[in-house]
């Protein structure tokens, strides 16, 4: 794979052509690259040729650019310099996406591209060239000889949200997991609850109190299985259930079941204990070692790793009459590929693969924290898997075989739980569920994943991650958490039994708005601003009704209140008011309630145009209709 740490190689000349005022650039040996035929839409063909990795330059002025979106951006979407480290990236089927944009101070695309390499691995670099005064995008990639690589340069000027979704249509195209209604209801999730400490009683009790508040979906994360216990993963790989937490699992989930909720459980099929059984049987297969998880890494270049994750999938599936399963982890197979990059360079300065999802904070280290990530194999014991190949191409044919066992089990009701990064367009057919990666009681990051989630396509069911908030807390505060993904279907993961009464009035009335609401916040058309400013309003809109979210009270929304039948704003801040900019005017009637649902007024107004405070109670409601 070419070295993207040499500066000296990033602005060289080579063979160029222009795609909607995007220089595109050859640096490596090989014939030029196209425009393809007819197109006529930006589609520009790179050619690969023998034993030369492919690097292609992707470059403009910078004139008005401000930051840089990539679906694994995280909170780093300024303008990076070219030779730092937060602007490379190793990506592939499942982690993230050969995909960007950059944009400029009015949220319009400068730089918008896309690759069709969603399955293979490309190493990625972007940045500011201090000398050139320009940004570029660099794509590195091992193309066969006459393989192609297609790119897709999207026109300037459009706006980020629909310009990037645009790209990821033509990027996935039809391929995507139907979401069956279940997937696209609020879900109860164990994990912040109990974490690993859950049982059959304690689960089918929050089980009830979640039907009573709307949702129609229990998730059972990690600790279910047998040798769940002290924080890691050393019991993983065995995937039976703990016989004291779960002495009958097939009627426990009946009993689920019995109470209107659909039921998914937790696997990091990847994953291979130390203490497990399986251990002995499949030790030569997982060469990487996560002393810190206490488990290695199953490497699924080879087929007998495949078998095993296919295999272990379908019968928990079938056995115990679950409707999916949350699977995690996906993204430690690309330790493989990281190896193998290493492999070929040689060890790379600057800081290597930027920060990648990771581990749970009660198992040593941050899941968001793969920055630290470390072979820990001996090089001598890794060796080459025999069927060898691509990490990306291996997941897919593993990915494949697992969708289609599942869906001969479970037919389109079948749910798979997939979570950023591995959510990326190559992984729609394999995923409806799409989740935010783990960020506990942090509503401004889950606010910020779920919406890069929806940019990327709104066919999938984008979930939150799961939402806890403090129990001595008001209601107020506590609603924030929700609040701040009512665009995504909520996964809620506090105590129920534990709730004041505030709370659960809360948690009530805010479910049933969502579900009153939920074509117009998860299907409808979104405006969520730059992507550097984190999305201080949020507007959901479809033909006839708007749902305008304020993060930021002081942040106006725009709005033509004679175009809809209703306008639900919300107040996800501790102020009294939020600012409205109206273009029209209009006479209304206002319904406001409080965070928990009780009325405080209800008036006739006559809105005038142009800004003006709203009175809404702090993580309180107003309705706007026509008087």
């Amino acid at each position: 794979m070419a070295n993207l740490a040499d500066p000296r190689r990033l602005w060289a000349d080579g063979k160029a052509i222009d795609v909607h005022g995007v220089a595109v650039t050859r640096l490596t040996a090989g014939p030029a690259p196209t425009t393809l035929a007819a197109a006529g839409q930006g589609v520009i063909e790179v050619l690969g040729v023998e034993s030369e990795t492919t690097l292609v330059r992707l470059d403009v002025p910078l004139d008005g650019a401000v930051g840089f979106w990539h679906p694994a951006a995280g909170w780093d979407r300024h303008l990076t310099a070219d030779w730092m480290a937060t602007g490379l990236r190793t990506v592939g089927l499942v982690d993230s996406a050969p995909l960007g944009c950059l944009y400029d101070d009015a949220g319009r695309a400068v730089l918008a591209f896309a690759s069709d390499r969603l399955v293979h691995t490309t190493r990625l670099r972007f940045g500011v060239g201090e000398r050139a005064g320009r940004f570029g995008v660099w794509l590195a990639m091992d193309l066969g000889p006459g393989e192609l690589c297609r790119i897709r340069i999207a026109p300037p000027g459009g706006a980020v949200a629909e310009t990037v979704r645009s790209l990821v249509r033509r990027q996935s195209g039809t391929a995507v997991l139907p979401v069956p209604e279940a997937g696209r209801v609020p879900a109860y999730s164990t994990w912040y609850s109990y974490h690993q400490e859950v049982s059959a009683t304690a689960v089918e009790a929050e089980a009830e109190l979640a039907a009573e508040l709307g949702c129609g979906l229990l998730i059972l994360d990690d600790g279910w299985q047998r040798g769940a216990y002290g924080g890691g993963y050393a019991g993983c790989g065995d995937w039976e259930p703990d016989p004291e937490k779960f002495p009958d699992f097939g009627a426990h989930v009946e009993t689920v079941h019995g109470l209107g909720l659909k039921y998914l459980a937790w696997i990091a099929p990847l994953l291979l204990g130390d203490d497990s059984a399986a251990r002995d049987r499949l030790a030569a297969f997982a060469p990487h070692a996560r002393p810190e998880w206490r488990c290695h890494v199953l490497d699924p270049r080879h087929e007998e790793v495949r078998r095993f994750v296919v295999d272990t999938c379908v019968r928990l599936v079938d056995r115990y009459g679950l409707d999916g399963l949350k699977i995690d982890f996906l993204d430690a197979a690309m330790v493989y590929a990281e190896d193998s990059t290493r492999r070929e360079e040689g060890t790379r300065s600057g800081g290597g693969v930027a920060p990648a999802e990771g581990v749970r904070p009660e198992n040593g280290a941050g899941r968001e924290d793969r920055a630290n990530l470390e072979d820990h194999a001996n090089p001598e014991d890794r060796g080459r898997p025999e069927d060898g190949g691509d990490v990306g191409e291996s997941m897919r044919v593993m990915l494949t075989e697992l969708r289609d066992g599942l869906m001969a089990v479970r037919g389109p009701e079948l749910m798979i739980e997939l979570r950023q990064p591995y959510t990326g367009p190559g992984m729609l057919e394999f995923g409806n569920l799409l989740r935010a990666g783990d960020c506990p009681a942090d509503a401004a990051g889950n606010r910020v994943r779920t919406l890069d989630l929806s940019v990327a396509g709104r066919e999938s069911a984008v979930h939150s991650d799961m939402l806890m908030w403090d129990p001595q807390a008001s209601p107020q505060v506590a609603a924030r958490q929700l609040l701040s993904v009512l665009h995504a279907v909520p996964q809620i993961s506090v105590p129920l039994a534990q709730l004041p009464a505030a709370q659960r009035a809360m948690a009530g009335f805010w479910l049933a708005f969502w579900r009153e609401h939920r074509d117009v916040l998860t299907r409808g058309a979104l405006d969520a601003g730059r992507p550097d400013g984190l999305h201080p309003v949020v507007i959901a809109r479809d033909a006839t009704r708007a749902v305008v979210v304020h993060h930021v009270s002081d942040h106006a929304a725009t709005l033509d209140p004679t175009r809809f039948a209703e306008i639900a704003v919300v107040n996800n801040t501790g102020a009294e008011r939020v600012l409205l900019d109206l273009t029209h005017p209009a006479a209304v009637r206002l319904d406001v309630r409080d965070a928990c649902g009780t009325p405080v007024r209800s008036e006739t107004a006559c809105l005038d145009p142009g800004p003006r405070w709203l009175a809404v109670p702090p993580s309180g409601l107003c309705l706007i209709r026509p008087a």
